[in-house]
């Protein structure tokens, strides 16, 4: 049996995960927030136990979410890039396990948004013809020097053929 990828991520990510995360449960506390604008507001016919229950548990999933998982995710994402072949392992309760012929990569970017960058971290995006992989939250030199190599490496292995 193969081994691990040897590569972790940045230990930064999970922090940027964390911010990520927040945000994005903040839009979710939308809607008990609504809920009990409309009751309030409203003819008052919803329930205050449904809306408390609801908001109950989506305080549990953000503590979940934002203070476990991003933790949990570091520790199982791990890559590794060598001449032949590019092999991404990551999941939570389900692992993949990827492995990406190094000859059949059309191109290979890297991406920053806001978060990321704040964190001084980016992603490195595979595309081949079937489908695009991604390398997450990497220190910026090091996202450069993976997408570098993994050009070098596709072009060479295209004058192979």
């Amino acid at each position: 049996m193969r081994s691990s990828p040897k590569n972790n991520l940045s230990k930064s990510a999970i922090s940027a995960w964390r911010v990520s995360t927040l945000l994005s449960m903040l839009f979710l506390f939308l809607i008990p927030l609504t809920m009990w604008m409309i009751s309030y507001l409203g003819s008052g016919q919803m329930s205050l136990w449904i809306i408390s229950a609801i908001t109950f548990g989506l305080v549990v999933l953000a503590g979940l979410a934002i203070f476990f998982i991003p933790e949990i995710r570091w520790q199982r994402w791990s890559y590794q890039v060598d001449e032949h072949e590019i092999d991404l392992q990551s999941g939570i309760l389900i692992i993949t396990r990827t492995l990406v012929p190094v000859k059949r990569v059309q191109h290979v970017d890297t991406r920053q948004g806001p978060i990321l960058r704040s964190y001084g971290l980016a992603d490195v995006t595979i595309s081949t013809a079937a489908t695009t992989h991604r390398i997450p939250a990497l220190e910026e030199e090091t996202a450069e020097d993976v997408r570098d190599r993994i050009s070098k490496f596709a072009r060479l292995a295209k004058e192979d053929v």
